[in-house]
């Protein structure tokens, strides 16, 4: 996507182009990461940075294996202790 014109208007709020919103899948309310980058400011959906941590965690798994099932079951073991 070709670079375009934002607008920074009352209260600090940036301004998105409305195909851009829609090229990163975003609507009102959705939250967003920022990063400033070499004096560049980088908005990427919060969505997006929680697939691409799930997609690294992947790799690390076992086959077959559920962590949340693994979670419910320590805590269930925990508090059996308790």
């Amino acid at each position: 996507m070709n670079a375009q014109r934002g607008r920074l208007v009352s209260g600090g709020r940036l301004q998105v182009p409305a195909d851009m919103r829609r090229a990163l899948g975003l609507a009102d309310g959705d939250q967003v990461l920022l990063r400033i980058v070499d004096g560049e400011l980088h908005v990427r959906p919060v969505h997006n940075a929680l697939g691409r941590v799930q997609d690294r965690l992947r790799a690390h798994l076992i086959a077959g294996t559920s962590l949340s099932e693994e979670l419910i079951a320590d805590r269930r073991r925990a508090s059996e202790h308790e």
